[in-house]
């Protein structure tokens, strides 16, 4: 009797061990607030478990998995009002993914305002799906239903939690992790600070972020200045005031206000794009594949135009209105006049006007507002100074073919810019469409011909003719064409570093070691077999179980079972540091057969094979959902990177460890021959 006692004791210590990995470190309630009849707030409030990071709706692309907020029961029922409002995040940078991440750490909030259109409504229903990272990481999915107070009065004070359904992967216990926390790792500051120090580094991480909008939006007001559109109105204009005012004084005093209301026009399109979308609308929008490649068809006509194809202009008749008002005089005529300016350029200064937006607006907050501060300041200070001190007028060099030439520099560079939204698309969607070399290719073709144009070498429609170049066109010309000489090695693997933030990372590539790379041990000739393809360091890894099981058995080799994702920074530092080693990566080259199913992959599966998850009740709808779905279901986690090594019946080979996640190279090694050696018996 004694030892049956024992022996349920340890059944039940073991059972609770191994479920104890069903990690949740955030923890939900909500509440719902009548603002009026028919308009409500649905406010969620998580608590976070400590170290923990929440990504947020926010965090750009190429990085974790942003939080989605999903309403299943929206149509014909309510309508959203503005996107979903966040508590306080922080942002810093990522160096395995080399983005900026921003994330909720201790607490957070989300409060969406809906108005209800369907009176007979009873209840909101919503899903929020969403990644939180320590040493792992986690996919969840959690459903949320909203009793309406005007049919469930005490539905509107109740912060009951609802049910959860994780929806994710990694293993093992906390406690055997052995490497630091992912924030003290990846990060290039601490992550493991207070929520209100967090706070206070968001607002520091802010600040930075505004002053790279501001400086980067000068530089670009001072390229409009140098287009042809532009830089011949300076003279013309500080002429027209000296000529115009009775004193010196006033002279200035006219070029100032005109100065100014130019500043004016433009911050206020900038606070217009604030008012109208909101502060994170275009945001949240920059995350998206379908913004994505809007603003590409965008950046490549705007770059058609710069280069000559034809011209984006406004309407004649609003110059002609404007240009009648300025007439007038005084300071109304000043603000016309510099309105007109502005209509009149919109040909060179709309495109980099129109991307400056964009990109501020991804900001979030006022970055619109700050950036066409940048902007018009580095455009209005010409007039003003010019007319302070007229006698510089005179070594300013003449109009001439070189302001086309920069009109086609900046064509080339919206051009070039152009493929990184394109590229943020096919990442997100996992198309390898555009893959790394296929990225630098393009990038390589363009500043070449780049190249060439400064050269001399090639000619556009608007271009003068010349007999010579002039020198600072040929001193523009080397620097294009070593920019161009040093992007080539990429296509071989080199890093790249000073561009590492436009490219698709080595990882998104034809093969991790580049156009004609060695694969090491294995040969760069050889076949795959049907169903893998080349992975990190050359591996051949299948990512589907059953085509990996099926080659497993035709050579007789135990298989390695990688649960990861497509966002899982410690998936690809394992991959990066340890399967690199020269005591692990034989191993996984010759002694396994490597297996990754990546829980985060969106690809719809058929509708004959999508199902009800026993174990979780969770509707089983993506390759994710199943390979995250078998990953619980058969090993009780829901974390990431989790390993396993089976044999050809899929059981376990391990039996002390069944299974290892984030850890050193030694110990990695250890349980990898341990379980080989355990199949070879």
């Amino acid at each position: 009797m004694k030892k049956k006692v024992v022996f349920l004791l340890l059944a039940f210590l073991a059972f609770a061990n191994v479920n104890s990995q069903i990690l949740d470190p955030a923890k939900w309630t909500t509440k719902i607030e009548k603002k009026s009849d028919n308009t409500y707030i649905l406010i969620f409030d998580a608590v976070i478990e400590k170290d923990w990071h929440l990504y947020s709706q926010f965090t750009k692309d190429g990085g974790p998995l942003p939080l989605e907020v999903v309403f299943k029961n929206q149509k014909d029922n309510f309508t959203l009002i503005g996107k979903a409002k966040e508590s306080k995040t922080r942002t810093a940078y990522n160096d395995i993914f080399e983005v900026d991440e921003t994330f909720f750490e201790g607490k957070a909030q989300i409060r969406q305002e809906v108005k209800v259109t369907n009176p007979k409504l009873t209840k909101i229903e919503v899903e929020l799906n969403y990644q939180v990272c320590k040493e792992v990481c986690i996919n969840v999915e959690k459903k949320f239903s909203f009793a309406l107070p005007a049919f469930s009065p005490e539905a509107a004070t109740s912060k009951m939690e609802q049910a959860v359904v994780p929806v994710a992967t990694d293993s093992i216990k906390i406690d055997t992790l052995a490497a630091p926390s992912l924030g003290a790792s990846n990060y290039t500051e601490a992550t493991t600070a207070p929520v209100k120090d967090a706070v206070e580094e968001t607002a520091s991480d802010s600040q930075r972020g505004l002053w790279s909008i501001f400086f980067i939006a000068f530089l670009s007001g001072f390229a409009a200045l140098l287009t042809p559109c532009v830089f011949p109105m300076i003279p013309m204009t500080v002429s027209f005031f000296t000529k115009q005012s009775k004193t010196k004084a006033q002279g200035i005093r006219n070029a100032i206000i005109y100065g100014v209301s130019i500043i004016l026009i433009y911050v206020l399109l900038g606070s217009l794009v604030t008012a109208v979308f909101g502060a994170d609308a275009l945001n949240a929008l920059s995350t998206n594949v379908w913004f994505n490649i809007i603003f590409f068809i965008l950046l490549v006509v705007f770059a058609a135009s710069f280069l000559g194809a034809f011209e984006i202009m406004l309407p004649n008749s609003w110059a002609n209105k404007v240009d009648s008002q300025a007439d007038r005089g005084g300071i109304v005529g000043i603000l016309f006049m510099a309105l007109a300016l502005a209509i009149v350029s919109f040909s060179c200064t709309g495109p980099i006007v129109g991307t400056l937006l964009v990109e501020a607006a991804s900001k979030g907050g006022i970055a619109p507002i700050i950036g066409m501060l940048g902007f018009s300041l580095a455009l209005a200070l010409p007039f003003m100074l010019f007319a302070m001190f007229p006698g510089w007028l005179n070594s300013l060099p003449k109009s001439g073919g070189w302001l086309n030439t920069v009109k086609v520099v900046l064509g080339f560079l919206e051009l070039a810019l152009a493929f990184k939204f394109l590229s943020n698309a096919d990442l997100v969607l996992q198309l390898h469409l555009l893959e790394r070399e296929v990225f630098l290719a393009i990038w390589i073709a363009i500043f070449g011909t780049l190249a060439f144009y400064l050269f001399g070498k090639i000619t556009l429609p608007h271009d003068s003719p010349t007999t010579h170049i002039s020198v600072g066109r040929l001193m523009t010309g080397l620097l294009v064409l070593t920019f161009t000489v040093y992007l080539i090695p990429g296509l071989w693997g080199a890093p790249l570093k000073i561009i590492s933030a436009f490219p698709p990372p080595m990882e998104y590539s034809e093969s991790p070691f580049g156009v004609g790379g060695s694969k090491g041990s294995a040969s760069a000739a050889e076949v795959l077999p049907d169903g893998a393809k080349s992975g990190p360091h050359g591996i051949i890894v299948f990512d589907d179980y059953e085509k990996g099981l099926a080659y497993a058995k035709t050579i007789n080799k135990p298989i390695m079972l990688d649960f990861t994702g497509y966002a899982c920074v410690n998936c690809r530092k394992m991959e990066n540091n340890v399967w690199s080693d020269s005591k692990v990566l034989p191993i996984l080259n010759n002694e396994v057969v490597l297996i990754s199913l990546y829980v985060d992959d969106k690809r719809e599966l058929p509708k004959n094979e999508q199902f009800v998850s026993k174990t979780t009740g969770s509707e089983i709808e993506t390759v994710g959902d199943k390979w995250t779905d078998f990953m619980i279901t058969k090993y009780k986690t829901n974390t990431q990177p989790l390993y396993v090594i089976t044999d050809l019946e899929g059981n376990n080979l391990n039996a002390e460890k069944p299974t290892i996640s984030y850890v050193g190279v030694n110990e990695y090694e250890t349980w990898l021959k341990a379980g080989i050696s355990n199949f070879k018996k």
